[in-house]
């Protein structure tokens, strides 16, 4: 009964109160909003409604109306950098650094967007200065993101590690996965100029990063065919089982020229045979009807392609098999079947295509790093039959 009596009293001071504190914000937001042109309100409706170029007209007013007014600029700028109008952007946001009395949070905000600016623009010298500057600020991880960014477009590989290292969170696998990607890079510039050493000890840095590096571990076979190491490579290239099997028609070619330049050229076809019976794909399919095609001849590839259609029946596949069938054919059967075939070769060619795991990109080509999303491995050569379809 007494703890009733409590809640009676103490519960109308705590209703007024709460009153209060609500009055009190509400006449604050009125207050703010009253500040604002009706303009900006206009623009914000706009955008809102996905009509961007009525949006910036509706700003530019509120610009005109109230040039005192920060966020009115600031979202004026931001829609001139999204239409690709990136000299009225610079302009909006140089006019706001140079304003007297910005506040310090401002002004760095202002600062970033103009980087961002220069960035879109494709200057990337003044945006890495601007960012540059950005650095140890409340800015400091947006900075550090677009300097990667920059570094990456203008392939400076060493510098866009000590960016990713010095990223707050550069212990998560991501970071390390694109770490390994940057030593990569630097790598295959050493092996290109013939600096060996310098090249083994980048990739292995690589693979300290990331230890399931497959890029690291076929640029480490490479280098050992440099040197005449040529079981080394084999042995490099055989972990990518391992670490990757998507990976594996990346380097079927080369371990079957490998295999050959050995004398081993039954035991690179059974290996071959083994990773495609194992890890199904249509690279590596495509890889390994070219060297039975080329090695023993087409009543082997036929064979190698019949079978593998019977297990896992693809367009390219039977492309394959309709190529080995026209080598074999009569001079009588042969302009029919090469009719079939390229019919069925030009529609392989519209629907094999490689996708990015990330952001759906696809291309006929493989790519380390995705041209759509810029993630890295998120681009696995492994070709799917996809059709197009379109509402």
């Amino acid at each position: 009964m007494e703890i009733e009596l409590w809640w009676l009293l103490v519960l109308p001071v705590f209703f007024g109160l709460g009153w209060i504190a609500a009055r009190i914000d509400i006449n604050q937001l009125l207050k703010e909003s009253s500040a604002l042109p009706r303009s900006y309100f206009k623009g914000l409706n706009f955008l809102l409604n996905e009509q961007p170029d009525k949006a910036i007209e509706a700003f530019i007013e509120a610009a005109r109306v109230d040039p005192e007014t920060i966020e009115v600029h600031f979202a004026l700028g931001n829609l001139f950098r999204r239409r690709g109008e990136t000299d009225r952007a610079i302009r909006v946001h140089q006019n706001l650094i140079e304003r007297d009395g910005l506040a310090p949070a401002q002004r760095l905000h202002a600062l970033s967007e103009l980087g961002q600016d220069y960035l879109k623009a494709g200057l990337l010298d003044r945006a890495e200065e601007i960012f540059l500057k950005l650095r140890g600020t409340d800015r400091d991880e947006e900075a550090l993101k677009n300097l990667l960014e920059i570094y990456q477009q203008e392939k400076e590989w060493a510098k866009a590690v000590l960016i990713a290292q010095a990223m707050p969170n550069h212990s998560d696998h991501l970071w390390q996965k694109a770490i390994a990607e940057f030593r990569c890079e630097m790598a295959a510039n050493e092996m290109l100029h013939d600096r060996h050493d310098e090249a083994s000890r980048l990739l292995d840095e690589a693979l300290a990063a990331n230890r399931k590096c497959v890029r690291a571990t076929i640029l480490l076979g490479d280098l050992a065919v440099k040197v005449g190491a040529v079981d080394t490579a084999i042995d490099y290239w055989k972990r990518i089982e391992q670490q990757n099997p998507v990976y594996l028609a990346l380097v079927a070619e080369k371990l079957m020229t490998a295999h050959i330049q050995l004398g081993r050229k039954e035991q690179g076809i059974q290996l071959l045979r083994g990773w495609l019976e194992r890890h199904p794909s249509l690279d590596l399919l495509d890889a390994v009807f070219r060297s039975e095609l080329d090695n023993d001849g087409a009543d082997a590839a036929y064979a190698l392609v019949r079978d593998e259609l019977r297990r896992n029946p693809t367009l390219l596949g039977l492309d394959k098999l309709l190529e080995a069938q026209i080598l074999l054919a009569t001079p009588e059967s042969r302009p029919d079947l090469e009719l079939i075939k390229n019919l069925i070769h030009n529609h392989t060619r519209r629907v094999a295509r490689y996708r990015c795991d990330a952001c759906g990109f696809k291309a006929r080509q493989f790519y380390w790093r995705c041209p759509g999303c810029g993630g890295w491995e998120t681009y696995p050569p492994k070709r799917t039959e996809e059709f197009d379809i379109t509402p």
